[in-house]
């Protein structure tokens, strides 16, 4: 069994897993305010999908009050203004409801890599947000309160994290989801529980 190093206790208040929108996001945001935060992602290269990403004009509103405004610049960003449905050959179209917002308001479709691309950067810019390449194992527990994060670094060195405040955002094929509830449904496309 692989000894964990230990990792400077006290220097970060919050340990974030995963650095996609969610993560990401939150790591600026937090260290926007002040806070020391420290983020571990199992891959910091952009996303590859073939998915879009479509955030509505209520996001992108989110985006400008939260200072995230330009993470949707240079990524190719597309605007929308509303949706088509499409059923029995015969089509739909609704608007989003825009007339009180500024004509820079609206929908914006692009791919997601580019943007959590620009949403980590945005982060690492701050000088309190630290992002760093890891594969968190599992959460560092004592008498039920967790305490940090165990996790490999890119070397597959086995390392420990110490924070007052852990948030686990790792997707959906989390590592840690088992250990943080009780899975109740079946993920019928997997064939298992989640």
């Amino acid at each position: 069994m692989e000894v964990p190093e230990e990792s400077s206790a006290g220097t970060t208040d919050i340990i974030i897993v995963g650095a996609g929108v969610a993560g990401a996001g939150l790591a600026y945001s937090l260290g926007k305010d002040g806070r020391r935060v420290r983020v571990i992602e199992r891959d910091l290269n952009a996303p590859d999908r073939i998915a879009g990403e479509c955030l509505m004009p209520g996001g992108y509103l989110k985006l400008i009050e939260l200072g995230l405004k330009d993470c949707v610049d240079g990524i190719d960003a597309q605007p929308a203004f509303g949706l088509v449905v499409h059923k029995d050959g015969k089509d739909a179209t609704l608007s989003f409801p825009l007339e009180k917002f500024e004509s820079h308001v609206a929908a914006k479709c692009f791919r997601n890599g580019r943007f959590v691309r620009k949403l980590r950067e945005k982060a690492a810019s701050l000088h309190n947000v630290s992002l760093e390449q890891g594969t968190v194992t599992s959460l560092l527990e004592e008498n039920g309160t967790v305490k940090g994060v165990h996790y490999k670094d890119t070397s597959g060195r086995v390392q420990t994290a110490y924070a007052p405040l852990t948030v686990a955002d790792d997707g959906c094929f989390s590592n840690l989801r088992r250990s943080l509830c009780n899975p109740k449904h079946r993920n019928s496309l997997l064939g298992r529980y989640t």
